[in-house]
């Protein structure tokens, strides 16, 4: 499957609720930034689970965050099976 990338300003028009952060993903700007895992699509959560294993392991996230994000990728893979 080919993921489709997100440009900047495409993330910036995302909704809040499509992030895995959506609390750092407030306004169009923050959400160009990295670090609020968009997952608009099942491609763009399966990605988004596999970047927060990876920060976690590195200790950029507490557990709260990890396991929020996969609470939302695991919603946006099922509604899309």
């Amino acid at each position: 499957m080919d993921m489709a990338k997100l440009t900047p300003t495409q993330r910036a028009k995302l909704p809040a609720r499509k992030f895995g952060l959506p609390e750092k993903a407030r306004t169009p700007e923050a959400r160009k930034e990295t670090g609020n895992y968009p997952m608009p699509d099942h491609g763009h959560a399966v990605s988004a689970k596999r970047l927060a294993r990876k920060n976690r392991k590195d200790g950029n996230l507490t557990k709260d965050e990890f396991d929020r994000i996969e609470r939302k990728a695991d919603k946006v893979i099922e509604s899309n099976d």
